[in-house]
């Protein structure tokens, strides 16, 4: 039976959307194939690591009929890789194998038993389903993943805090040094929901999303939430635990205020950035009427100095601050201003955009 016939760009376009979260060595080896299920001439393709699954339908040539089995995904995608993309390629099923045909190549794939594929069991009661453009859930991820733990043993900072109320759609990401927190209307009014979404699944999302005007459905239940866009269907797990209550950690009412150039502050930190000590990213920003100053050094007292021209006459404030926290905001903002509150040395600074509520960036001060 022929399960699908086409060019190698759709076959391999369709692969590697269902193909991300496939780990290439698993104590599962099932959980390295992607299940195909054809039924008439609806193909479906679904890959999953026990947490996260994802689905997408493609209508792909070949003969009517059901079928279905498992397939490496890997490997499946390096053989039409190492094709050129307008060659038409085919998928044969022959015994408990897999014919991969192209051009005058031929490829014999082991296969394992469709029933043997665990998928993810969908929770029964999902709330109500809201959407948002992909573009703005994109942007929203953007603004705020790089504030995420990595292997954090407090497990609930390992993923962004997904909070729908109202007409709002805000994400929160924290590693406990830092916090970015971001914001959207959305088009209908929603019950409070909280979820904390895993820091794979959200890399994932980066990935498939594009900005494209279609929308994202998504629906939260208690342990999974669940996203469909463009024939596709995300599940995953949610990450359990109780997030830091974010509201307190936003400073309020600071009253030192600087609205500077986004751009130059991101290329006069990066400089500095050059001689600060391997572990130690530590800069020192002092700020008076007039001027900023970034300052860093380093073990072989070496030290870098750089100056800005600001418009500000509020306190002279000495702080410290690792670099990278402060390059990693400004790095992943679009707007060409940046504002920065700040109250005095020893207090978290706040970054916003002028006349923008909808981004907020806190980071802790460091002793240098």
């Amino acid at each position: 039976m022929i399960v699908l016939k086409a060019t190698q760009d759709k076959v391999l376009s369709v692969l590697q959307s269902v193909a991300g979260i496939v780990e290439r060595r698993h104590t599962l080896p099932i959980l390295a194939n992607v299940l195909i299920r054809k039924t008439g001439a609806q193909l479906q393709f679904t890959t999953s690591d026990l947490e996260i699954q994802i689905r997408t339908m493609a209508e792909l040539d070949g003969d009517m009929g059901d079928f279905t089995t498992t397939v490496g995904a890997r490997k499946l995608i390096d053989i039409l890789r190492s094709m050129p993309s307008d060659q038409t390629v085919s998928l044969e099923s022959a015994q408990s194998k897999l014919i991969l045909k192209g051009g005058k190549s031929r490829f014999t794939l082991q296969t394992l038993p469709a029933e043997d594929f665990p998928l993810v069991q969908e929770a029964a009661n999902f709330g109500p389903a809201f959407s948002v453009p992909q573009k703005v859930l994109k942007a929203l991820l953007n603004q705020v993943s790089f504030a995420m733990a990595v292997h954090d043993i407090r497990y609930y900072l390992n993923g962004i805090l997904f909070v729908a109320e109202g007409n709002q759609l805000s994400l929160v990401a924290t590693d406990g040094h830092r916090l970015a927190f971001s914001s959207a209307t959305l088009d209908v009014e929603v019950p409070k929901q909280e979820v904390i979404l895993p820091r794979k699944t959200v890399l994932e999302l980066q990935r498939l999303l594009s900005d494209k005007e279609g929308a994202i459905e998504m629906q939260f239940a208690g342990n999974q939430a669940k996203f469909s866009f463009e024939g596709m269907e995300f599940v995953t797990k949610l990450v359990e635990g109780k997030f830091p209550d974010y509201n307190r950690v936003i400073p309020k009412n600071h009253k030192n205020i600087i609205t500077l150039g986004r751009v130059p502050l991101l290329a006069s930190l990066q400089r500095t950035a050059i001689l600060t000590s391997e572990k130690f990213k530590g800069v020192r920003l002092n700020v008076e009427p007039g001027t900023l100053r970034v300052a860093s050094n380093n073990a072989e007292q070496e030290e870098a100095v750089d100056e800005l021209d600001i418009d500000y006459g509020g306190d002279s404030i000495e702080i410290g601050f690792n670099v990278t926290y402060l390059i990693d905001a400004l790095a992943n903002m679009s707007q060409d201003m940046v504002k920065i509150e700040l109250a005095d040395s020893n207090s978290s600074a706040l970054l916003t955009i002028p006349d923008d509520a909808a981004f907020k960036y806190v980071v802790m001060p460091m002793r240098i």
